[in-house]
């Protein structure tokens, strides 16, 4: 699809739609006699207020799709400013091949990402790459660049020592763990898994990992496969970085197409969405075996919707209560409360996400803002979060970045 060239004008601040439970009166308003998906006029957002004492700005790292028909040259970086709302590019884009998913370390002095390049399991494989940021200005410096060893790597994650890095192989099929020096240089391959087997999908059948987590006791790498309808549960080497033998494999529905996954804070359940038949999945998560106990499954769509989607990105807050999952079709990010007994999900609302094509989004450590990349229609949309209802505000944007794919914080300031 060709990337929409012209900015987004920001629609301000929509209500949520399409509760389960009765919500506030404020945040019915309007919303009730819709159509599902349908768009609001409200008024324009406030510039939120600072958060602390001096109300730190954030640095956003965008990652984007490179080569056709996009613009992109590579990772841009914007600057937010929470006490007025602005949102700018600052600096030039770092060039690089299709830096489509990143990740930082957590001290922000460490980007790393992939360079997805292939459409097929016959391609040539894709890449990785390395990059130092510069804590005056958050430049980055290329470190080092390998090959993935496989065709579209899609995503990539530290391990909790971040000594290695683990990514999935989309088109290859494949899953590896890599070696890093203390310098953030990308070294060898600690473990390579190639995924095999056949099941009749709706879309691109055959193995495809998206997805690779080490989980928070480090015993544990669990990869989502949208080809095979797998969750694969690999132990976990720690002192190696290394993926071990004979995973434990977590079946879901036929179709399902699980793509990316979420743990609870606690580390004692695991968050699974699947993008083809729009459902989010909660597990039961046991550290000391690696098990998976499938507790509830929620539909990520309104009631009603009949038009075309795929999930794209879970995501929890940082303290466990709302759940957040992201569909382009309708352009919205469906919201909901998790019980933190029994991992069950109700359904809070939606927020569309005032752009097309919501591939990824994520929260900033302290759970207040949630940024959206938008893909098909070139923009990064932060919105406010709610921590007393879950609910989502805009409240600044769109920054104007070509076929963003990715988006990352980091706070600036000591």
């Amino acid at each position: 699809m060709r990337a929409v060239k012209k900015p987004l004008l920001l629609l301000p601040l929509l209500a949520v739609v399409a509760a389960d439970v009765p919500l506030s009166a404020s945040a019915q308003t309007g919303s009730q006699s819709q159509a599902p998906g349908a768009r609001s006029q409200p008024r324009r957002p406030m510039p939120t207020k600072p958060s602390g004492p001096k109300a730190l700005p954030f640095r956003i790292y965008v990652g984007t799709y490179t080569g056709g028909d996009s613009e992109s040259k590579g990772i841009y970086r914007l600057r937010f400013e929470p006490a007025t709302g602005s949102l700018a590019l600052e600096g030039a884009p770092t060039e690089t091949v299709s830096p489509s998913f990143l990740a930082f370390t957590r001290d922000g002095k460490r980007l790393f990402t992939v360079n997805e390049t292939g459409n097929s399991a016959t391609d040539p494989p894709g890449g990785v790459s390395s990059f130092s940021v510069d804590p005056a200005t958050g430049a980055l410096t290329l470190l080092s660049r390998n090959s993935s060893a496989g065709a579209a790597p899609c995503h990539l994650s530290l391990d909790r020592s971040e000594r290695h890095l683990l990514l999935a192989n989309y088109w290859g099929g494949s899953v590896m763990s890599l070696i890093l020096g203390a310098d953030g240089k990308i070294g060898s391959a600690a473990s390579y898994v190639r995924h095999m087997g056949e099941n009749p999908t709706p879309r691109d059948p055959g193995p495809h990992p998206h997805a690779v987590h080490v989980d928070p006791s480090s015993k544990w790498a669990l990869v989502t496969d949208l080809g095979l309808d797998k969750v694969f549960v690999y132990p976990y080497d720690a002192e190696r970085g290394a993926l071990g033998a004979n995973p434990h494999e977590v079946a879901l529905e036929k179709g399902a197409g699980p793509r990316h996954l979420a743990f609870d804070p606690d580390g004692k359940a695991v968050y699974v969405l699947n993008e083809l038949n729009g459902t989010v999945v909660s597990f039961g998560f046991d550290p000391a075996d690696g098990s998976l106990v499938q507790l509830h499954t929620m539909s990520t769509l309104q009631q009603g919707y009949t038009g075309k989607n795929s999930s794209a990105e879970v995501v929890i807050s940082p303290d466990g209560r709302w759940l957040y999952a992201s569909n382009r079709g309708p352009d919205n990010i469906a919201i909901f409360e998790v019980d933190r007994s029994s991992r069950r999900m109700r359904r809070v609302g939606y927020q569309p996400t005032l752009g097309k094509h919501p591939r990824n989004f994520t929260i900033d450590p302290a759970g207040e803002f949630l940024a959206v990349a938008n893909r098909d229609s070139n923009s990064v949309i932060i919105f406010s979060i709610n921590k007393e209802t879950g609910t989502l505000a805009p409240v600044a944007g769109p920054a104007r970045v070509p076929r963003p794919s990715c988006v990352r914080f980091l706070k600036t300031g000591p």
